[in-house]
Order: structure tokens, then C-alpha cells, then sequence
């Protein structure tokens, strides 16, 4: 692993509601919710610390929300703008360096090494304030994996540096979920087998835990050391392949979706061998109808995405099933049915471009 390498995570707080905080003076310190109307099928979309205080959540069905939180102020997502705003933020960004990884409007990569990183970092937090009048948590870390987990630390507003001594401190008490790629289902099997820690990870036989997980078993050893070897992958080298199907009638039964997304990873995964490629990056994409059942004809939607960044790069169907299935269980259904199931893999990898310097330690 580099051991000059820097890197932060910037994911701004609340984006969505933020904005809207931000440019109505009434909606500031109130609950406010960005999605479905309340007594719709629709879903949150995200929703201001405020309206998070009373349990209300990204994906959680309006109506749910609106039960939680009787008093929240619903409003309509309006993607051209956040869009906007979303490129003033790069804009400010690239002012510090053009080594940026998007991961979606609201969040980034960066890498900033040979710089003085805490200074950087904070720099481009104030000129967000200053400039833009919203807040970003920012996560400092000599890996992917701890600056992201670092930017989660403290939010909102937050300022996280893990250092290789703070981090060797603070990883053996963290739960499996905080372990990159490691979802409900993959957090479910290692309990099963009584490891609930990153420390129980460290702890195991090595060679027991490949039996038990595979080739992945090395993966979450190194993450559980905070050992992390993925680049910051620029613009212009993301790229991703998909594929999705809207549906002619809503499709509510779970196990279709399961199904489907199987599926599409088969077809994704001979996609990637065909092109002699490996993916870093799993993303879901899941579309709703924002109304209830006779709304407007080709109504008001919804598109949710979920993306999980891999241990390591792969092109096999079976990896990439997992974390599709672990990203939709994560996703609270409530009875909904979905419009639209799409899947698609990207941060690719060329198989001849020194892939084993991955599992290098």
C-alpha cells in the first residue's frame, strides 16, 4: 500500500433538504422532507436532521415518514437544481485538485496527496459554507475505506482525520457493517459464525475464514486492518455498462426482483469478461410512481440509487449478485411496487493493469 497516499471524502449534509433549508427561510429548523407527497406511494428521498430525529430516513415510504413525523413539510425533489448546486461544488473542488472521484451529486474522492491534506480539507469545507451556504462532512485518511468512513463520523458538519495510529485504535471495536461491501446478508452469515467485530475478523484463522467466505475472506482481513489499495479513479476514467427493465405493471413481489438482478449480473459479468475488465462499483437503480394508483398517466416518479464499492475488483456473476441483493435489502418496501429495476457495474479495472497489487501487503 501507498504510504503517501491522502485522500478525502466530502459528502455534503442533507444535501437535497439542505437546499431547500437553505433557499426558504421558513422551511430552517423545521422537519422537512424531499420526495413523495405523504399520502402517497411515493418514498423519501432524503430529509433534514430535523425530520431524521424522529426516525424518518432516505427510501422510507412517505406515508411511514408522515406517521413518524406528523409535522415534517413534504416537498417535491427538484434534480435541476440540486444538479446545479451539485457543480458548483466541483467546481470548488477542483480549485485543490483534479483528482476527483464523483460517487453521486452529493458526494466525492479525492485525492490530495503531496498536499497538506487537513488544510485542503477544511479549505474546501469553508468555501462551501462561505460560498454556497451549506455544510459537508469531510473525512481525512490515507485510504478510500477510512476517509469515507471517517466522513460518516461526526456529521453533521463533521471534520475526521484517521491517521494509521488512530485507526489501528479505533478498528477492532467497529461492527462488521462499517467494513466496506459488507451488507445485511454478508453481516448476517459472519454472525452466524460468531464473529461480530472487526477484531473478531483479525482474530480468526485465516485460513478458516477463506472456507467460510471465499477469496473474500482475505478482502475483509485487509479492510478490518484499515488496509485499502483502490486508487482515486478520475472522471473520465468511471465509466459503467447496465442493463434495467421498466416494467408494463408494477412488480411488487420481492422475489422477482431477486431474481432479475441475478440475472442481470450474468449478464453483466459476461459483459466484463468480454471486454477483459473488472468492476469496482455495484449500483441498483429502483423507480417508483411518486403518486398512489390512478395518479397522473405517466405520473410523477422516483428514482432511487444504492451503490456499494467493492473490496476488490471482480467479474464474477456471484460477487456481484451479493451486493446487489445486500443493496436492495437494504431498501424499505412497505408494500410498494416498482416501476422500473435497473443494474450496473463501473470503476473499472483492465485485466492486464497490475490487479494483483490488490492483494498486496
Amino acid at each position: 500500500m501507498r504510504q503517501d497516499l491522502w485522500v478525502l471524502h466530502l459528502d455534503m449534509d442533507a444535501f437535497f433538504a439542505s437546499v431547500e433549508q437553505r433557499d426558504n427561510p421558513r422551511l430552517r429548523g423545521r422537519p422537512v422532507v424531499v420526495g413523495g407527497p405523504p399520502r402517497s406511494r411515493g418514498v423519501v428521498s432524503t430529509c433534514s436532521y430535523e425530520a431524521r430525529a424522529f426516525g424518518v430516513r432516505s427510501a422510507m415510504p412517505s406515508r411511514e415518514a408522515h406517521r413518524l413525523c406528523p409535522t415534517a413539510i413534504f416537498i417535491p425533489p427538484n434534480m435541476q437544481k440540486y444538479g446545479a448546486i451539485s457543480r458548483q461544488i466541483r467546481a470548488i473542488m477542483a480549485r485543490y485538485t483534479d483528482k476527483i472521484e464523483p460517487l453521486s451529486v452529493d458526494e466525492a474522492f479525492l485525492d490530495v496527496t503531496g498536499q497538506d491534506a487537513i488544510r485542503v480539507g477544511r479549505a474546501i469545507k469553508q468555501a462551501i459554507q462561505d460560498e454556497l451556504h451549506l455544510t459537508a462532512s469531510v473525512g481525512v485518511a490515507y485510504c478510500k475505506f477510512l476517509a469515507k468512513m471517517a466522513s460518516d463520523w461526526e456529521k453533521p458538519n463533521g471534520f475526521t482525520v484517521f491517521t494509521p495510529e488512530r485507526a489501528q485504535e479505533i478498528l477492532p471495536g467497529l461492527t462488521l457493517r462499517k467494513l466496506w461491501g459488507v451488507g445485511p446478508a454478508t453481516e448476517a452469515h459472519l454472525n452466524k459464525h460468531g464473529l461480530q467485530s472487526c477484531g473478531d475478523l483479525l482474530q480468526a484463522d485465516p485460513d478458516w475464514l477463506r472456507k467460510v467466505l471465499g477469496r473474500r475472506g482475505d478482502e475483509l482481513r485487509l479492510l478490518a486492518q484499515g488496509i485499502d489499495h483502490r486508487p482515486v479513479v478520475t472522471s473520465h476514467e468511471s465509466k459503467s455498462i447496465g442493463t434495467e427493465r421498466t416494467f408494463q405493471i408494477d412488480q411488487g413481489d420481492p422475489s422477482v426482483l431477486r431474481r432479475l438482478l441475478g440475472e442481470y449480473a450474468e449478464e453483466l459479468a459476461q459483459d466484463l469478461a468480454k471486454q477483459e475488465m473488472l468492476c469496482r462499483t455495484v449500483t441498483i437503480k429502483i423507480k417508483w410512481n411518486v403518486f398512489q394508483s390512478g395518479g397522473p398517466k405517466g405520473g410523477d416518479f422516483l428514482a432511487i440509487t444504492r451503490s456499494q464499492t467493492l473490496a476488490q475488483p471482480t467479474k464474477d456473476p456471484a460477487q456481484i449478485a451479493r451486493a446487489a441483493l445486500d443493496l436492495l435489502a437494504k431498501v424499505e418496501w412497505e408494500g410498494r411496487k416498482v416501476r422500473l429495476l435497473g443494474l450496473s457495474v463501473g470503476n473499472f479495472v483492465h485485466r492486464g493493469d497490475q490487479f494483483q497489487s490488490y492483494l498486496s501487503v
